[in-house]
């Protein structure tokens, strides 16, 4: 067939001697064989290939790079406060501006009422019991931020 395969080769190793044909972009390791991309970007996010040849065999490997950008300081927004017969009700949203495939998770370490796995709580408490600190993390593959909820905020506007 007239079909072909094109493919850009990144580094050429033989013997001793190793050909880096994007040099400022991407350094050779001869030591451990590892390829590092200098000043990673969205667009080196594709599928690579990895073959070494020895004599008439070669060996083939592809490897999947993405590139995520990392989360940045989340902030947590007050949807809904309701104050009713000294207990509290509040609906909160936590949400990071930036970062690629975010997660969110609420905890604490002292209470099991902030638990979730989404960027949306719900709480009710007593007004008295406002040392619950409630703490938003937004992850991703890259990065981990988080932001503490203060649960005195109820009261206030």
């Amino acid at each position: 067939t007239k079909d072909s395969l094109k493919k850009q080769i990144l580094v050429r190793y033989s013997g001793d001697n190793s050909t880096n044909y994007t040099p400022g972009q991407m350094r050779f390791q001869k030591l451990d064989f590892s390829l590092e991309i200098l000043n990673t970007s969205r667009q080196d996010g594709q599928l690579y290939e990895y073959s070494v040849s020895k004599g008439s065999e070669e060996e083939v490997w592809q490897i999947q790079l993405k590139v995520y950008e990392p989360v940045s300081d989340p902030s947590i927004q007050i949807l809904r406060r309701e104050l009713a017969n000294g207990s509290c009700s509040i609906s909160l949203k936590c949400r990071a501006e930036r970062g690629d495939d975010v997660s969110y998770s609420w905890d604490s370490s002292t209470s099991g009422i902030c638990s979730g796995n989404s960027s949306f709580l719900n709480l009710s408490y007593p007004l008295w019991n406002v040392s619950i600190p409630c703490v938003c993390t937004a992850r991703n593959p890259v990065s981990s931020r988080a932001v503490t909820f203060d649960p005195s905020q109820c009261s206030s506007e």
